[in-house]
């Protein structure tokens, strides 16, 4: 589901979305994303794009949530040009997040798109 949203979001919700900009623009990537699990702990990430290891910004940082420990995650955010988060990104978040988990999508200049839900 995606629906156009204002700017009514809450502190940890821009937090997140402020934490993959500053990552997207610190390592000159494309995308940067960041997730916050049941305990509130962020996680941060940029793609990966190594031969043998292709992952989006996204599924990097539901694995590295994954990898810390967290069992679930409250919310995600993506940084990128894209218009809309793909299936597999979704899938990742879904996979640790549940059903329902947002994922807010925002522009290289940190407003957002757009929120999806898994």
């Amino acid at each position: 589901m995606l629906a156009r949203m204002s700017d009514s979001l809450g502190p940890e919700d821009r937090k997140i979305i402020t934490l993959a900009r500053s990552a997207r623009a610190r390592n000159g990537v494309p995308e940067g994303a960041s997730v916050r699990d049941e305990t509130g702990r962020t996680y941060v990430a940029v793609t990966v794009d190594l031969p043998s290891l292709p992952l989006s910004a996204l599924r990097t940082a539901v694995a590295m949530a994954a990898a810390g420990g967290a069992t679930s995650l409250e919310a995600a955010a993506v940084v990128s040009e894209a218009t809309e988060v793909t299936a597999e990104d979704a899938a990742a978040v879904r996979d640790l997040g549940g059903p329902g988990t947002p994922i807010l999508l925002a522009g290289p200049d940190g407003t957002l798109a757009a929120t999806t839900t898994t």
